[in-house]
């Protein structure tokens, strides 16, 4: 299910683009060269999905995303259907999965039971100050989605850091466990 549901979710919404640029774009082009061109709404897809790459890549385009980002950001429904799908893919990314440094095991919610979680700092100075023992700025991942969960301070005595990447231990919750990081 992890890896087919995505799959399938890209596929049928690419295939329902591919139909309406194709419904969009045939008659004007029946109407230029007088003949159908099949593939029309894939090449159409490419060229849509390459431009607003381009777009987005430059000063200009982020000016625009910013602006969209605004306008979604006053929808109410939309507005959590946006941010939530894209605060997932933020985590998902390189650039967000180097905020985890390590991933851990820590004895919660109670004596005897387990979870994995991320190491993500040392906590704050101001936090610190008002504890005698050091502590660990833990981020535990809910599954199947690991963009919630929660930040525990734990102390460094109370968490042992597992040999296992950051990538693995988002698997394992993604999955719910199911999916297990390589041996070494």
């Amino acid at each position: 299910m992890v890896i087919v549901l995505p799959i399938g979710i890209t596929g049928v919404l690419l295939q329902m683009m591919f139909i309406w640029l194709d419904g969009f774009f045939a008659p004007l082009a029946f109407r230029l060269t007088e003949r159908r061109i099949p593939g029309l709404g894939i090449i159409s897809t490419m060229i849509i999905m390459f431009g607003v790459g381009l777009l987005a890549t430059n000063i200009v385009g982020r000016a625009f995303v910013s602006s969209g980002e605004y306008f979604v950001s006053r929808i109410p429904l939309i507005r959590s259907v946006y941010y939530g799908a894209k605060q997932f893919l933020e985590t998902l990314t390189a650039e967000q999965r180097r905020a985890f440094t390590q991933v851990v095991l820590i004895e919660y919610p109670k004596k005897g039971s387990y979870t994995l979680g991320f190491v993500t700092a040392e906590p704050i100075e101001e936090i610190q100050k008002h504890v005698a023992e050091p502590l660990f700025n833990i981020f535990v991942a809910t599954t199947p989605n690991p963009t919630t969960g929660f930040l525990l301070l734990v102390p460094q005595k109370d968490v042992r850091i597992l040999p296992i990447s950051v990538e693995d231990g988002i698997k394992m919750i993604v999955s719910g466990g199911i999916i297990h990081p390589p041996e070494s």
